[in-house]
């Protein structure tokens, strides 16, 4: 999983490399997408924990208990919404990035939560497929609303 941190990187290249110094903002989103990346690869490597385990790759959905994935699941839903929503402060977001930010993240932790009580009911069809492309769905929504952000007026300025 700290491999991940590797994929999260350009984020803070790119704004180096632009700005010649780093700041809060590009910090806060190399965590976006750092706390992002377990619960959308988790239920992928779910789904396919047979084939990982043949593999011998050690995900954690191969050596943990389904329950204890979806528990780790829900506190990184949980830590990613939380830098999302300190996002909308430090970079001086407008209030539709910041309800963006809120709803979506309030729809994938829902998503992830039911994840969690097909685990302790112990139902075989945990519809973690549905999960994977809702991660998604997710993380273009708010980098969507970043890119749209900067447009609005100061009128809607969170500060």
């Amino acid at each position: 999983m700290w491999g991940g941190a590797a994929g999260c990187m350009p984020v803070l290249i790119g704004w180096a490399a632009v700005t010649q110094s780093l700041s809060w903002t590009p910090v806060l989103l190399f965590l976006i997408i750092f706390f992002w990346t377990p619960p959308h690869y988790w239920p992928l490597s779910m789904r396919f924990r047979g084939d990982y385990g043949a593999a011998r790759v050690p995900m954690l959905p191969v050596v943990a208990p389904t329950r204890k994935v979806a528990v780790e699941m829900i506190a990184y839903a949980a830590a990613m919404v939380v830098t999302t929503v300190a996002l909308a402060w430090v970079a001086d977001m407008t209030w539709v990035y910041l309800g963006v930010a809120v709803a979506a993240g309030v729809w994938f932790l829902v998503g992830c939560v039911q994840l969690y009580r097909r685990t302790r009911l112990g139902e075989t069809h945990l519809k973690e497929m549905r999960l994977f492309r809702d991660s998604i769905t997710y993380l273009t929504l708010v980098f969507a609303a970043i890119m749209v952000d900067p447009f609005l007026s100061d009128v809607l300025s969170v500060r």
